[in-house]
């Protein structure tokens, strides 16, 4: 029978080891990389309801820059698997470029 209390420690163990790397700049660059693409991502959502096609496709634009700067960032400090989440991010943006003819 497991010990509740192992399973803890060795939980808690495991995210101690990857926290140094998850608080490294460019993991932190990448994290303010993605967190600006999400606030672009609700500006491109307004530009599209108001009708402002062109504003809306250079946002959808903004967003690709923002998505492939997090990408290599989180790529530089060994969060590759956050990388490839990003990738799938990227793909559903070229969905929507096409969608709105841009």
């Amino acid at each position: 029978m497991r010990h509740p209390l192992r399973l803890t420690l060795g939980s808690i163990l495991l995210i101690s080891l990857a926290a140094p790397a998850l608080a490294a700049p460019a993991c932190l660059d990448a994290q303010r990389k993605v967190d600006e693409a999400n606030a672009l991502r609700f500006q491109f959502r307004q530009e599209a309801r108001l009708g402002n096609h062109d504003r809306a496709c250079d946002t959808l634009d903004e967003i690709g820059d923002r998505y492939a700067d997090a990408r290599h960032a989180f790529e530089d400090c060994g969060a590759g698997v956050v990388a490839i989440d990003l990738r799938s991010e990227s793909r559903a943006l070229r969905a929507a470029k096409a969608a709105h003819r841009c």
